[in-house]
């Protein structure tokens, strides 16, 4: 009779601590997974320094880009995708379409179809979608405007209803000729029209001097238009306190700031994964609730991606379980240094 008793409490001590755990972990466990997707949020505005959602409270985008769409668009399928939201959190996706480097310029209709493709699947998992037109080592953006206003018109007017898209029209404006003033800043008058015209409310992300490292051109002469976030971009082993100074000093004049790419490594890609830089830039941007997107969701034999070189996307388990058989297999285990510490830093912010 006493262990029949016994047995009764512990049941009743293990539903009471269950139930508990649930009552108080549950509303935080759904605040992370399910309060921050499209459609909790809806169209997305900018007010001062902040990004915010349709019921007026202040948001933060978190997530992973991918590398250029002619190299590694086999890892962007929908598992991959759906993956990453279920087991990282991730809210939004970044699209890096390159102009230049056999990119869309070079193989318009191709490029194109396959951000529709990706931008699709992510769009029917409830994520936010950054299409970025990745100029790089076309550094100047007004070498290719006429193409920008071309594929951003149809672009914007296909994704007129949607409020997951977010259109970053210049990724990393870098040299010393290519100025705020005298280039990026008229460039981004001429494209915003013309996706303003067909979708007046979405959030446009501008690219600033020097590889993005240059914020207070920016800062002391904005664009005169609604919804403009600036990007500021940071590789962890190389762009430390200067940076983040940088980034204090703008935000500190309202500049509204997301960090639209950022790496673990030195600025080339390779190099050391500084844990603990990137740790003190994660801190720093949750303070000032800038959103924060990771490059790169790839299998690149690099320090920064974010997945290992042995990875192939659609290969099969290893598995000798006849139910497993068919199963992709799961980038989760093959994650890089850098890619477990990212996961890590989504996770915990």
């Amino acid at each position: 009779m006493k262990k029949f008793i016994s047995a009764i409490i512990i049941i009743a001590l293990t539903i009471f601590i269950i139930f508990g755990l649930k009552t108080v972990l549950g509303p935080i466990f759904d605040e992370i997974t399910k309060n921050q997707y499209v459609s909790d949020n809806g169209w997305l505005k900018v007010e001062g320094t902040q990004l915010k959602n349709e019921s007026n409270n202040n948001f933060t985008l978190k997530g992973v880009s991918s590398h250029g769409l002619q190299w590694y668009s086999d890892m962007l399928t929908a598992d991959n995708i759906k993956e990453l939201k279920d087991t990282w959190h991730i809210n939004v996706f970044r699209i890096a379409m390159y102009t230049d480097s056999n990119g869309y310029i070079s193989n318009k209709e191709t490029m194109k179809n396959k951000l529709i493709e990706v931008a699709d699947i992510a769009i029917n998992l409830d994520l936010y979608v950054i299409i970025d037109w990745h100029t790089l080592t076309d550094n100047n953006p007004n070498i290719h405007k006429e193409e920008a206003k071309v594929f951003f018109d149809e672009i914007s007017c296909l994704y007129k209803d949607t409020p997951n898209i977010i259109y970053e029209i210049c990724n990393e404006p870098n040299g010393n000729s290519i100025t705020w003033d005298d280039e990026i800043k008229p460039y981004a008058e001429e494209i915003i029209p013309v996706i303003r015209k067909n979708s007046p409310n979405s959030i446009i992300i501008v690219g600033t001097p020097s590889w993005c490292k240059e914020l207070k051109p920016a800062a002391e002469n904005r664009l005169k238009f609604d919804n403009i976030l600036y990007s500021c971009h940071f590789y962890a082993a190389t762009h430390k306190d200067d940076i983040r100074q940088e980034v204090s000093e703008a935000y500190d004049k309202g500049l509204p700031i997301i960090v639209s790419e950022w790496g673990t490594t030195e600025a080339s890609g390779n190099g050391y994964v500084d844990k603990e830089e990137s740790k003190k830039w994660i801190e720093f941007l949750k303070s000032k609730n800038i959103s924060f997107i990771n490059w790169s969701f790839s299998n690149k034999e690099e320090n920064s991606a974010i997945v290992n070189k042995d990875y192939k996307p659609n290969q099969k388990q290893d598995s000798n379980s006849e139910n497993n058989q068919d199963k992709p297999a799961s980038f989760n285990d093959y994650l890089t240094d850098s890619g477990n510490l990212v996961k890590s830093l989504i996770l915990s912010n």
